[in-house]
């Protein structure tokens, strides 16, 4: 009996089971979208092409200051992130302390820990220390797990750089500040900008953690979204929305993968 792999049989299924899973993967994504464009309000029945309901969307007081409060919160939490991320990454591979790896898990474990558990844990402590709910505290509660993706990111571009760059730019006459800046700081920027994308992507999408944290007038976009269903089911306009968060998010992962795979290249 022959044990000799017949090569075609093997990339026929491997063909097959590659479509099968991006029809899997897309094909709720692609009925979304033919829906965006459909005249009638029914998600049923199609009657006709229109742009309508991206229109209705941007004309949508409602959702338009939702969209406001998650970009505010987004960014702010990203900027944040950004300088704790990455001096959390250049403190954790360059310096050695008692407790570093215990202090290393704990940086990470947002990233395992559910978002409800986070949720339930910052709105306590609000309580505790008696912070009234809005967007600040969504902001706070958004650098906790913004700052581990970026510190995350940062520490694997900081893998690939030679420390004895920085020991050069010291031996030459460099403080360890402009060793910093002018040495190690250009050769993280690919990995910081990429960290950041992914935080902002992650804090614009975030529910769980927002609606356990928002106040009064503090609705973010994915808030509004899930009222809008509660109250009136799926509509078209949440359709065309949900289309436009689907491209602004592959978009940014897009940037975010070029940037990192530049920086790799250097």
């Amino acid at each position: 009996m022959s044990n000799r792999i017949n090569v075609p049989t093997v990339k026929r299924w491997q063909t097959w089971y590659t479509v099968i899973a991006f029809v899997y993967m897309y094909l709720p994504i692609a009925v979304l979208t033919l829906f965006s464009f459909n005249k009638s309000p029914s998600p049923s029945q199609w009657t006709g092409f229109t742009w309508d309901w991206y229109a209705k969307f941007l004309q949508n007081p409602i959702l338009l200051a939702a969209l406001q409060n998650s970009l505010s919160v987004a960014l702010t939490a990203v900027s944040v992130s950004a300088i704790l991320g990455t001096f959390t990454a250049v403190g954790l591979a360059r310096y050695y302390f008692p407790g570093k790896s215990l202090y290393r898990g704990v940086t990470y474990l947002p990233l395992i820990i559910p978002d409800i558990a986070i949720a339930v844990a910052t709105l306590v402590f609000f309580a505790a220390i008696q912070l009234p709910l809005s967007l600040a505290t969504i902001v706070i509660a958004h650098i906790v797990f913004c700052l581990a993706y970026v510190s995350v990111v940062v520490s694997s571009r900081l893998a690939t750089i030679d420390p004895q760059l920085e020991e050069a730019a010291l031996d030459l006459g460099a403080t360890p500040v402009q060793a910093f800046l002018r040495v190690l700081l250009p050769q993280l920027l690919p990995g910081i900008l990429s960290g950041c994308l992914l935080a902002f992507i992650l804090s614009m999408d975030d529910f769980v953690i927002a609606y356990f944290t928002a106040g009064v007038g503090s609705t973010t976009l994915p808030i509004a979204i899930f009222s809008s269903l509660r109250s009136g089911g799926v509509t078209p306009e949440l359709n065309a929305l949900s289309v436009l968060l689907i491209i602004a998010s592959a978009s940014i992962a897009a940037i975010a993968e070029a940037i990192r795979s530049w920086g790799n290249h250097d």
